[in-house]
């Protein structure tokens, strides 16, 4: 298991994204977070999982729901976080 920190910029507020990234993950079977940034147009996840769920969510991400349009993903690595479910914050 492996914790990364994904940063998503662009259009990704009043779209739906933190609701479509909640269900993804549950899907996938990550637990984390995911909440908007008081800046207008950036979302912050923190997501736990295995390499190859986190693989995939990434690359989810890079998209988004339909109506987003994500500019630039930044990923880090973090220390291991053990969440219980995934939330919206």
């Amino acid at each position: 298991m492996v914790t990364k920190n994904i940063i998503v910029k662009g259009k990704v507020q009043g779209v739906f994204f933190r609701q479509s990234t909640q269900r993804k993950a549950e899907e996938l079977g990550i637990n984390g977070s995911v909440e908007n940034l008081t800046d207008g147009y950036t979302v912050s996840i923190l997501a736990t999982g295995e390499e190859h769920q986190l693989a995939e969510f990434i690359s989810w991400c890079q998209q988004g729901p339909p109506r987003a349009e994500v500019q630039q993903l930044e990923i880090s690595d973090m220390p291991l976080q053990k969440f219980e479910k995934f939330s919206i914050l």
